[in-house]
């Protein structure tokens, strides 16, 4: 008797229905069983889009620092330093002494 009045019941019969079956099983392999189910591909994504907000921090800070040394080297005396500094240029009847020091030689015995 139990059983007849569970068939009767308007949800049994509703969620006995090979096609509401069918949605319910398709619903469930694409949101957790799937290769590019939901639940996996969000958490891919969000993990990507990280990565690639640490990669933009990265290059926002290079090119503030970039800018930083451009506006150095639209002065005369700071286009002056860098040259110097860097490529080692000098003034008329002016010398140039560069120190080493012994760790920052290469060497054959420290290459």
């Amino acid at each position: 008797m139990g059983l007849k009045k569970l068939k009767a019941n308007p949800w049994w019969r509703f969620f006995s229905n090979k096609y509401t079956l069918i949605t319910i099983f398709f619903a469930i392999w694409i949101c957790f069983l799937d290769a590019n189910a939901w639940m996996t591909s969000h958490r891919e994504i969000d993990k990507q889009l990280a990565e690639k907000q640490e990669n933009a921090d990265f290059y926002r800070k290079g090119i503030a620092r970039d800018k930083a040394k451009i506006a150095s080297l639209q002065d005369s005396l700071g286009l002056e330093k860098y040259a110097r500094e860097r490529y080692l240029m000098k003034r008329e009847n002016e010398e140039v002494f560069i120190i080493q020091h012994a760790d920052s030689v290469k060497t054959e015995e420290n290459e």
